[in-house]
């Protein structure tokens, strides 16, 4: 019987299972590298252990670390949570050698799955629709679009897809490197691309006695990078389409767990075209971080029941069914207008609503650290009811009155996504961002208005509340113009306000009417509709949150600091990272897109590229180096 439980993981997904291991009874041990010795899931557990260093393979990718704070501090059963070593079957390995308890199934079965390459062939011996695999030694333009994927590991990490054949050399090395920093193995390979399917997976359940259930299937068809943004079940392809596809997925699904002799909870993911066709895509061997939504419309706790088969219980009873609709959203610390790019810094805010029947599984809070070394993600918001519309704008609802400040989030893109049509009438596919790029989901703040809001918040924060028809002092003559400059991205923007006889005016445009405003809150009557923005602020940066966006702004100092001025056509680090690659010379010509210096970060990839065409200058930064946010990484004396 299992005692107690080290989580050798991080952030919400340990969180989530001290939850249920909490309402089991059982005591709880996190680890944690260094950046996270604050984190809320080292906070939450009833023991601690430090794992020494930064970056995942100094750390939550060292098993002998882990089997050793399991000892340490007298756990008797390790469970992997999803990402680092849960699908590692040496470390599964290693630490039932240890005498622990393995929370997973057999490393045999992880074994079998671990290789996509295997794991497919496995799958087509067993009667399940593959895509066939292509050597990259034989492809022609033919064989266009298709996919570098690795080997081992998922999470949309380890991917290209190659349009061009000139570009599937660099994209299979590329993809190579991120997969060794990801997962330890650089193995690729290469198949069919299928830039408009859909993403339908099938949640198995196994005991140690022969049972195998398939608890529905979810669709997860809305992804940025290969890395999944909106899921939910059931699937709304499977449930458009009706006839017997359900039935065939569930079985293939069963079918794949028997095949490899699967004990505990799994994931088999497939491929599905629009009319019904379904190819096996890889089979996760682990809890999923999409898991919430299944729990939701079975009613079943897959921690739990993953406890129940790791102590050698029997799944007993009818196989759980659906029953309503869960979509789940990934908020994460990203700007999807930058082509999706993470972003870094600490959360000075961090709160969401729950609304009946919503559910939020983060691994931050206010004051936590969002660092270069892990995944973006901050939270992961679920909304269940009786039918998916009413799920999708519940969620949406939930997504719109959350405050999250200090870093920027793809918050308003997944309120556009939820209640845009193509979304709404579940006919989004896998090539929904594609065909619906940020830009159009994101509703265009009116930046004047927000900075309005926010001069008016300070000026409120600096002597009180401003409240109609009152002003600090009475004068006979009209008073002039108080001006602050507030920059959103590289645009800056002049407020130009007073009160005359307490009424708000602005230069240059219509003025709202005032109706309250403090260092907290601002309500403007603006055309005759009674608006309400709430107002946080951290150094010199104001949030401004309405009811159509979040806006972040900051605050332009009357006189520039001439030693924080970069060098003329400075091209920056976008986030901390460590340089992988620089590819220009001094004295080279570049042109507007060519890809310049690449940054490693939160274990993927990032490509800083030219904005116009010019001529290298400097290159300040090599392989290998550490920087900073805002380092200058190459000089580009522009043509123009």
């Amino acid at each position: 019987m299992i005692t107690s439980v080290l989580v050798a993981n991080r952030g919400e997904i340990a969180r989530r299972i001290f939850r249920t291991c909490r309402q089991r009874g059982l005591g709880t041990v996190a680890v944690f590298a260094d950046p996270d010795a604050g984190s809320p899931h080292v906070a939450e557990a009833d023991a601690a252990v430090r794992l020494p260093g930064a970056s995942p393979a100094d750390t939550y990718l060292r098993g002998d670390l882990i089997i050793e704070a399991a000892r340490r501090a007298g756990a008797d059963a390790v469970h992997p949570g999803y990402g680092f070593l849960s699908e590692n079957a040496d470390f599964a390995r290693a630490v039932l050698d240890a005498g622990l308890t393995w929370i997973g199934p057999s490393p045999d079965a992880i074994a079998a799955m671990g290789s996509k390459v295997s794991a497919k062939r496995l799958m087509a011996a067993a009667g399940v629709p593959v895509l066939p695999e292509l050597d990259p030694a034989t492809i022609t333009e033919s064989d266009l679009p298709l996919l570098v994927k690795a080997s081992a590991g998922g999470g949309g990490r380890g991917m290209r897809v190659v349009s061009d054949i000139s570009d599937l050399k660099d994209a299979i090395a590329t993809a190579s490197r991120e997969a060794e920093a990801a997962f330890g193995d650089p193995d690729v390979f290469c198949e069919r691309y299928l830039p408009s399917g859909h993403h339908v997976e099938v949640q198995v359940l196994a005991d140690q006695h022969g049972t195998v259930w398939a608890l529905g299937e979810r669709e997860c068809s809305l992804q940025r990078r290969h890395q999944k943004v909106i899921e939910e079940a059931p699937s709304p392809l499977v449930e458009r389409l009706g006839g017997d596809l359900r039935k065939r997925l569930l079985a293939a699904g069963r079918d794949a767990a028997a095949a490899v002799g699967y004990t505990g909870a799994g994931t088999v993911e497939f491929l599905a075209s629009a009319d019904g066709d379904f190819w096996f895509l890889e089979m996760n061997t682990r809890l999923q971080v999409e898991h919430p939504v299944t729990e939701c419309v079975t009613g079943v706790d897959l921690v739990a029941l993953q406890l129940d088969v790791a102590e050698g219980r029997r799944l007993t009873g009818p196989e759980p069914e659906m029953t309503g609709h869960a979509v789940e959203a990934r908020l994460y610390a990203e700007s999807p207008l930058d082509d999706w790019r993470p972003q870094t810094g600490t959360l000075a805010t961090f709160e969401v609503p729950l609304l009946d029947d919503v559910r939020v599984d983060s691994g931050v809070e206010a004051g936590s650290e969002v660092g270069p070394h892990y995944d973006a993600m901050l939270a992961k918001v679920i909304a269940y009811a009786g039918t998916r519309t009413e799920a999708a704008r519940r969620l949406a609802a939930t997504l719109r009155r959350a405050r999250v400040h200090g870093v920027a989030t793809n918050r308003d893109l997944l309120v556009g996504t939820l209640l845009h049509p193509a979304f709404l009438d579940g006919t989004a596919d896998t090539g929904f961002y594609t065909a619906h790029p940020p830009a159009t989901l994101v509703r265009s703040p009116d930046a004047a208005l927000h900075a309005l809001v926010a001069a008016l918040s300070d000026a409120a924060a600096g002597r009180g509340p401003l409240l109609p028809g009152v002003t600090s002092g009475f004068r006979n003559i009209p008073v002039g113009f108080r001006s602050r400059v507030y920059a959103l991205g590289d645009r800056e923007i002049e407020v130009r306000y007073r009160f005359a006889r307490g009424v708000l005016e602005v230069d240059g445009g219509d003025a709202p009417t005032l109706v309250d405003a403090d260092a907290a809150q601002v309500v403007l009557d603006v055309d005759g509709v009674r608006r309400r923005w709430t107002v946080g602020r951290f150094g010199d940066r104001v949030v401004v949150d309405g009811a159509d966006a979040s806006v972040e702004l900051t605050a332009v100092p009357r006189f520039a600091d001439p030693s924080a001025q970069l060098p003329a056509g400075a091209l920056i680090a976008p986030m901390p990272g460590t340089v992988v690659r620089v590819g220009v010379r001094v004295g080279e010509t570049v042109t507007a897109g060519q890809p310049l210096v690449w940054l490693e970060a939160m274990k993927m990839e990032h490509a800083v590229k030219a904005p116009g065409d010019g001529t290298v200058s400097e290159t300040p930064v090599t392989p290998g180096q550490q920087v900073s946010q805002g380092t200058p990484l190459v000089v580009v004396q522009s043509h123009d």
